[in-house]
């Protein structure tokens, strides 16, 4: 009996030590990694950011090709407040860490629970207006089943949500 103990604890450490799960990090807590490589050319160039590659797993909210189009989310209040709102909503997204900041930029990286696939989210907050240009990408693969359309609709929900409750 003890040696059938003994061999299901050495099965769970193994288990632990090829699939670690953090309870600290939870959007980090995947079976397997397909992280890709983190894209180079990411941030704000010339007030706007990057365009989409031809791939369905992708949306901007500044361009003109319609396949990616996603409405930019606009605000009401002063730029602080909406930057500290939306850093607020971005800290309790499942399975996303904020990786940058500056003062009217923020980059998201959020993992899919199993695959442990990443994408890549920006949030730009333009100065001269009273609105938040966005751009989510998968680093890897074709489509995404349109899941980095929804998490910035549902990021929208929330700003709404807290921008009226608050």
């Amino acid at each position: 009996m003890s040696a059938l103990i003994s061999f299901f604890c050495s099965v769970i450490i193994a288990l632990s030590l090829l699939f670690p799960l953090s309870w600290e990090k939870p959007a980090m807590a995947s079976i397997f990694h397909f992280e890709g490589s983190v894209p180079t050319d990411l941030g704000v160039t010339d007030g706007k950011l990057k365009q989409c590659p031809p791939s369905p797993n992708c949306v901007v909210s500044q361009t003109e090709d319609e396949t990616h189009y996603i409405k930019p989310l606009k605000y009401n209040s002063d730029r602080t407040s909406a930057y500290n709102n939306f850093l607020k909503i971005l800290s309790v997204v499942p399975d996303t860490v904020i990786v940058e900041k500056t003062d009217d930029y923020i980059r998201t990286e959020s993992r899919s629970k199993i695959m442990g696939f990443v994408d890549d989210a920006e949030f730009y907050f333009p100065e001269d207006e009273k609105v938040v240009q966005w751009r989510s990408a998968s680093r890897l693969g074709e489509s995404d089943l349109g899941v980095n359309r929804r998490r910035l609709e549902q990021i929208r929900l929330a700003f709404s949500d807290l921008t009226v409750n608050n």
